[in-house]
């Protein structure tokens, strides 16, 4: 196949459909079809995920750092929770998060009334500084849009369809595009600037296309596996950390998603599905030491004498059978590197250390899902914030000069969708059949709106011309 023919099929097959192999034809149906779906919302979650890179990577997830003015002593983590706990007198501590640097402030995690407040402190002097409602920054609000469209779970079921359906857009996009039959490698790497009109938009498309594409796949992969069906029901049942590795240690009903506080997700990915111990057994290991009492003061001191340093999280124990929990992963910030993931979880009554989960006890799919999760949030530093902040932009890039190469393409005044023609020698069903099976077998919510489209295409669009004509 000539490069003219070939580079100009996307395009321009509508005028010349003979000359395109009846699958390169069908692989440019679907393309166009999955994209009139998934291009809001891949719009959308680049947009919100840009402004969440931007405060991971460059500020905190509660908002700009606080910073404070470097002093020789540091108050008992005690005293700065009292100074919390004197403005929300009626309020819960639910959890500590160290600073990250001496210049920076602490945070405390409070509930009262239904209301989730962060509040910084400074750490030399025990004065509050900031109070952040944690489900009222921007960085919560673009969470909820990014995963839900601020629609619960509906929100979250056609987000996780678009996900899938974008890995079936990469795929047929790189198969549109592979280089083949006298084309090379270079008029796809590198876009011809020198083209004018849709010709301009199509290079430029196909280019930045095929450089994103692997990082494309492996976004949509880690953000389905938070969805609600494949993420909740098949992907992390497989890669939960296993509470059997704990060795005679009780567990409770609850997991460990339980630690999620309001606003953003703390837990690794990895973990949230697995029981949290209870307090009140012998199992364990000694923590804090014999005669002292077991509280905020002592289980931060265990927490430096068991390595944690920089920014970490403490969870206080919820009800008579809760544990202190010490955390420290890229999923809540704390670190740049995944694999230094750790979770401590400390009895709070004998004050021993009765089960820990690190990165080199997750399964497989765990430390993937922990990696990947990691650089699909910007967490691994400022290369890796500044890397998705261009990814972000060259997504929306892709979404819009598909929308413009389109309309560029369509008939005037038609009244037509301007869809890719249906390959004269391949029936429809026969190759949507088999991509709807392979994306259902991997992905069953977009394998289901698949079978779902072909069933509309054949039970109804077949017998109503005039409306098939218009899609078409």
């Amino acid at each position: 196949m000539s490069r003219s023919v070939e580079r100009a099929s996307p395009v321009d097959a509508g005028t010349r459909p003979s000359r395109l192999s009846d699958f390169h034809a069908l692989a440019w149906r679907w393309h166009f079809y999955a994209g009139l779906y998934v291009v809001p919302f891949l719009t959308m979650l680049a947009l919100t995920g840009a402004v969440m890179v931007f405060f991971t990577g460059f500020q905190t997830r509660l908002g700009f750092t606080v910073q404070v003015a470097l002093q020789p002593v540091t108050l008992p983590v005690s005293a700065q929770a009292d100074a919390v706990l004197a403005l929300r007198s009626q309020a819960t501590l639910i959890e500590y998060i160290a600073p990250r640097a001496p210049d920076e402030a602490s945070w405390f995690v409070v509930e009262r009334d239904g209301l989730t407040e962060a509040v910084a402190v400074d750490p030399h002097t025990a004065q509050v500084l900031h109070l952040v409602d944690k489900q009222d920054t921007v960085f919560a609000w673009a969470e909820r849009i990014h995963g839900t469209l601020l629609m619960g779970d509906v929100g979250d079921r056609l987000i996780e369809i678009a996900a899938g359906l974008g890995i079936v857009m990469i795929v047929t996009g790189l198969y549109l595009w592979w280089p083949r039959a006298g084309t090379r490698w270079a008029q796809v790497l590198v876009p011809d600037l020198r083209l004018k009109g849709r010709l301009w938009w199509r290079s430029l498309h196909a280019s930045v296309g095929f450089w994103i594409s692997a990082l494309l796949f492996l976004f949509l992969l880690t953000g389905l596996s938070w969805t609600g069906v494949w993420g909740a029901q098949f992907a992390q049942p497989w890669g939960t950390f296993p509470a059997e590795k704990w060795d005679a240690v009780p567990l409770s009903d609850a997991a460990h998603a339980t630690l999620n506080s309001a606003g953003q997700k703390d837990v690794p990915w990895g973990l949230e599905q697995t029981p949290l111990p209870v307090s009140g057994s012998s199992a364990g290991v000694a923590g804090v030491p014999a005669g002292q009492p077991v509280n905020l003061d002592t289980v931060a001191a265990l927490a430096k004498q068991l390595g944690f340093s920089g920014q970490h999280h403490i969870h206080l124990p919820e009800g008579d059978t809760g544990v202190f929990t010490i955390s420290a992963d890229t999923m809540s910030g704390d670190l740049k590197n995944p694999t230094q993931d750790r979770t401590v979880h400390v009895d709070q009554h004998s004050g021993r250390v009765i089960a820990e989960a690190a990165f080199d006890g997750y399964s497989l799919v765990a430390k993937g899902m922990a990696v990947g999760i990691a650089l699909h949030q910007g967490d691994m530093g400022l290369w890796n914030a500044a890397l998705n902040l261009l990814f972000c932009a060259a997504t929306v890039f892709l979404c819009v000069s598909g929308i413009v190469m389109w309309w560029k393409r369509r008939p005037a005044h038609s009244g037509r969708l301007a869809a890719p023609p249906v390959p004269r020698d391949l029936p429809l069903w026969k190759g949507g059949a088999l991509v709807m099976c392979l994306v259902a077998l991997v992905f069953p919510l977009s394998g289901a709106v698949l079978l779902a489209v072909l069933l509309l295409d054949w039970l109804v669009l077949a017998r109503l011309p005039a409306l098939k004509i218009r899609l078409s």
